[in-house]
């Protein structure tokens, strides 16, 4: 025990409830105040010229950001050094890839990236004379012959969110930083709470908080977590664009981490009955989801994390478009949309045949993403058995 009394370390469910509160500052209340303001005024011109103040400038920090700083600084554990916040999970990406990359640098990306990450570095980083290689996500140690003499940094997903191959992450950044490369994870499907990447050799670790951080559907939002060798930079990258985000989204971010646990807890059983339950199904050619032993990745996932999320995909049975709009158009309790981390469940067609370069994206018949929210797992098969019922009868 401390001094204080508080004990040495506590588990990752306790740490979500108890970081960031302050009882005294906080008067007594459980939740922190939201900050809504840009002007800190100072007491006296040579605290002014001194820049002497807890807090200089709305866009700099509140309370109320550095309350969530702190509850993800004790998610991320021993390793992180910092946590930064963006308004979108792709500005967390694009963030953190700017900090580490310069003009005549050349970046190594996995293959099964995020699509917008892809367009980023294909876009923007491109146009300041940063070269993109893609890579194959199995690659592993292999890696090794992509880099260059400039490669700065290499950028993982794990797992990819919609194909959901699993690179390996360890050996990967055993390669990196023999060569002095920074590795930057996409997290954002396991969160910390399932997968310390700090402490598996990341160098910045960062989520899209839309998704579970904030569990709601109603913010967009980003964190980016450093170690000690890449917070400054990435630190400095944030002050230069003034990346920052409300303080509305800050408190619902901060709000949906106490509940973390328990969600993705839900999550991660009823992602994994409804993935096997699927797997199971005669319109079901395969299921991608790491969780399932049957899965090429799944070896990794045991090896490096600690649950799944609702996030998965499947591969039907080849089959007609109509049939597979049919089964969209069936479903009541999946909604069709563009996100995914909230409560509810979702369901979208996608294919990554026309984007990837290092890899083939052929998975011999159309293929659904899934998202498994936390409505009752006997209701959301009744609701499949319908869309699978259309789908058979447009066929």
């Amino acid at each position: 025990m401390k001094p204080d009394g508080k004990p040495t370390s506590q588990r990752a469910e306790t740490r979500l409830v108890t970081a960031g509160r302050d009882r005294e500052a906080q008067k007594g209340f459980v939740n922190p105040a939201v900050f809504h303001g840009s002007t800190v005024l100072y007491p006296t011109a040579d605290d002014l010229h001194a820049h002497r103040a807890e807090y200089t400038y709305g866009r700099h920090g509140t309370p109320t950001t550095r309350a969530l700083q702190d509850v993800m600084m004790a998610l991320e554990g021993p390793q992180c050094a910092g946590v930064g916040i963006a308004p979108s999970g792709l500005a967390a990406i694009s963030t953190a890839l700017l900090s580490v990359t310069k003009a005549g640098d050349h970046l190594l990306v996995c293959d099964n990236v995020y699509r917008p990450s892809r367009n980023f570095c294909n876009g923007l980083l491109a146009r300041y004379g940063v070269e993109t290689t893609y890579f194959d996500p199995g690659i592993g140690a292999g890696i090794e012959k992509l880099f260059k003499p400039n490669t700065r940094a290499v950028l993982v997903e794990a797992p990819g969110s919609q194909s959901f191959e699993m690179p390996d992450i360890p050996a990967i950044a055993n390669v990196a930083h023999a060569r002095d490369a920074l590795v930057i994870d996409d997290n954002t499907w396991a969160t910390p709470l399932f997968h310390r990447s700090l402490d598996l050799g990341v160098d910045i670790s960062m989520q899209a908080a839309t998704k579970y951080i904030g569990g709601h559907s109603d913010i967009m939002f980003g964190t980016i977590s450093a170690n000690a060798k890449a917070w400054p930079m990435l630190q400095e990258t944030i002050r230069l664009l003034g990346v920052c985000a409300g303080p509305d989204d800050v408190y619902l971010a901060l709000r949906g981490t106490r509940t973390l646990a328990v969600r993705l807890a839900q999550h991660h059983r009823s992602g994994l009955e409804m993935a096997r339950w699927l797997a199971a199904r005669p319109e079901v050619a395969r299921v991608l989801h790491p969780g399932l032993e049957t899965d090429p990745g799944h070896a990794i996932w045991k090896r490096d994390f600690t649950g799944a999320s609702g996030l998965f995909s499947i591969v039907l049975k080849p089959a007609p478009q109509r049939a597979v709009d049919a089964l969209l158009d069936a479903v009541t309790l999946f909604g069709m949309g563009y996100s995914w981390g909230g409560f509810e469940s979702l369901i979208i067609p996608f294919d990554c045949e026309g984007y990837r370069t290092a890899t083939k994206w052929s998975p011999g018949g159309p293929t659904l993403r899934l998202h498994i929210g936390l409505e009752n797992v006997d209701d959301l098969k009744a609701d499949l058995d319908r869309g699978f019922a259309a789908l058979k009868a447009a066929q």
